[in-house]
């Protein structure tokens, strides 16, 4: 979505060691107690992450100054010194050209029919999305590339037009001239996932829809819960034919707001379609959940399907780049407390700022970074993204929410990640600083913190390291300063090494006899 259109339609240091038992309890574990529960699960975490469409990618993919466009990558992906994002959500094109920031197709002419050989043209830049998303998977590590499209090509809809909305020729309630272009639709999502792949990237996740109730004035598509699972029927089927399910799932339908979502789901079940979905997505421009999303199952755990918040950001609020003024929609910390709620209160699997990158023009909070389109390419970043660092950075793909409570004056949140490490996210919104200790329970051996590290972002820091202890219990102990966002890192502990042979008992006994 974009503003105009809104306005309309409504660095790692060294770990902290545990301290000596005999030090008095009120100076080890001052200030209030947060336990972690490693036995209470919730949804398994996807990542979180950005979109870079209609052609922000080339801010940083075409950039003169190659220093400058290293900064802008490490600021967006590296797990050390930036947010380490680990979604990337790419627009497929519909457009016929490339002018303004439209995303052009790859499939600009109508060959003559639905059924008639495609006239297929990959200009190998994807808007810029293909350099930066190769930058991204090689260089960082992420491997979660989902390409959405916003539209068909025109030719293939309703309304002969990739704008404005309209709908896909052949789903139920369409009737058109040209014929049923379901499959030619389909072929074209699955041959961008091929282009991608000739180029070392593979995508994972797949969507064909943006805002599927709005018909905004750039590349859009209506459809409802009947019409998405129409589709999602014969994309399935051409992914399957492909040899492709293993790799990539799909995703559907980036409702404009949680309520038309919970619609389109509803849709998509009563047609048999949701055990075809790899995830659900939903935007909150028109509103916000209430309520866990009305998917099959509770939790990821069970075999449910994960929701992602896939599209965020604050579009009318004059550009801020601070982290509290007065709780504005824009400010980092209430992106902090965005995020926390959407984990917490509505089991998010996923969730995605809008652009990570955009050029000054319009002056609101749509972007984490704002750049400068000509040289010197100067950029601000927003504090928006050091609030996603300090979920990003340490709840990484496939970590497992599970349950935390306690803490007073502050609000948690803890994972457990696929290498065994645990990350608890605790967050203030009072005036002043306060200590807490954390006490990791319920996962044997793991349950007992041998070293921690804490983090924190506030008016003054960025992510930056903060001194943390660990007791004798292995309750890990630090300071939250006043409205702020502070990640305790606990890894895993190390194995316990492997029990002595008979023959190194043998000269061991044989030497200390």
């Amino acid at each position: 979505m974009r503003t105009t259109d809104l306005i309309a339609a409504v660095g790692a240091l060294p770990l902290a060691t545990a301290i000596p038992a005999w030090l008095p309890i009120g100076r080890r574990q001052a200030g209030s107690a947060i336990t972690v529960d490693l036995t209470k699960t919730y949804q398994t975490i996807d990542g979180f992450g950005a979109s870079f469409a209609f052609q922000r990618a080339n801010l940083i993919t075409n950039m003169a100054d190659k220093t400058k466009q290293r900064e802008l990558l490490d600021l967006l992906f590296n797990t050390t010194s930036g947010a380490g994002l680990t979604i990337i959500r790419n627009g497929i094109g519909s457009s016929p050209d490339s002018s303004s920031d439209h995303m052009n197709s790859f499939a600009p002419k109508d060959p003559g029919g639905p059924t008639a050989a495609p006239q297929y043209a990959w200009d190998g830049k994807d808007s810029g999305q293909l350099w930066l998303t190769q930058e991204a998977y090689n260089t960082y590590g992420v491997r979660q590339i989902y390409g959405d499209a916003w539209s068909a090509p025109g030719y293939m809809k309703t309304n002969g037009n990739e704008n404005n909305g309209g709908t896909l020729c052949g789903v139920t309630g369409t009737s058109c001239r040209t014929g049923d272009w379901r499959q030619a639709f389909a072929d074209y999502l699955v041959q961008y996932v091929k282009y991608y792949a000739e180029a070392g990237v593979p995508v994972t996740r797949l969507g064909f829809l943006n805002e599927p109730e709005f018909s905004p004035g750039y590349a859009s598509m209506n459809s409802n819960g009947a019409q998405a699972a129409d589709f999602i029927k014969v994309l399935h089927a051409t992914l399957e034919a492909a040899n492709l399910t293993s790799q990539v799932g799909i995703g559907c339908c980036e409702s404009e707001g949680w309520g038309n979502q919970v619609n389109m789901v509803n849709g998509i079940k009563s047609a048999g379609a949701e055990d075809l979905l790899a995830m659900v997505t939903s935007h909150t421009y028109t509103g916000g959940p209430s309520s866990p999303m009305n998917t099959r199952y509770v939790t990821v755990l069970v075999g449910g399907v994960p929701v992602w918040l896939s599209e965020q950001c604050d579009l009318q609020g004059q550009w801020t780049s601070t982290w509290y003024q007065y709780g504005g929609a824009g400010e980092g910390l209430t992106w902090a407390n965005n995020i926390y709620s959407a984990l917490v209160s509505y089991n998010i699997s996923g969730y995605l700022y809008w652009e990570g990158v955009q050029w000054p023009s319009p002056t609101t909070n749509e972007k984490m970074i704002r750049v400068d389109q000509q040289a010197p390419y100067n950029y601000e970043v927003a504090k928006r993204l050091w609030a996603f660092a300090n979920w990003s950075r340490f709840v990484r793909p496939g970590a497992v929410r599970v349950a935390s409570s306690g803490g007073s004056g502050v609000k948690s949140a803890a994972f457990r990640n696929v290498d065994g490490s645990v990350a608890v996210v605790v967050i203030s919104t009072g005036a002043s600083a306060s200590s807490v200790s954390v006490k990791v329970t319920g996962g044997g051996g793991n349950a007992t913190a041998a070293a921690a590290t804490g983090w924190v972002t506030d008016q003054t820091h960025n992510c930056e390291s903060i001194g943390v202890t660990v007791a004798a219990d292995g309750s890990v102990s630090g300071s939250v300063a006043a409205r702020s966002i502070t990640t305790f890192h606990i890894p895993a502990p190390p194995p316990p090494p492997p029990p002595a042979t008979s023959s190194e008992v043998a000269k061991r006994g044989w030497r200390y006899a």
